[in-house]
């Protein structure tokens, strides 16, 4: 009778590692859970980079964007022409 006891014992403790524990199928789900949101934040940061990469492009000594210039003139510096009308 001991022997069965000792032996339920142990597959309820091995069961118990292997759905909870450190390696078990619900850590499992976590980690692949965990995996796909930081591939989709990663993907938005390599979408991010580019565009910035593309803006400093069009900024560059190489490649001038005249009206990219003037729109980021506008936004930092606050810069309006004298014969403008300002909306607010």
């Amino acid at each position: 009778m001991l022997y069965f006891v000792l032996a339920a014992t142990l597959g309820v403790y091995f069961l118990f590692a292997a759905v909870q524990g450190d390696y078990g199928v619900f850590r499992q789900v976590q980690i692949a859970g965990e995996a796909e949101a930081l591939t989709a934040e990663r993907d938005a940061l390599v979408a991010e980079l580019a565009a910035l990469r593309n803006l400093t492009r069009r900024l560059s000594d190489g490649y001038l964007d005249i009206e990219l210039l003037d729109e980021q003139v506008r936004d930092v510096l606050g810069y309006v022409r004298a014969d403008e009308i300002i909306i607010r």
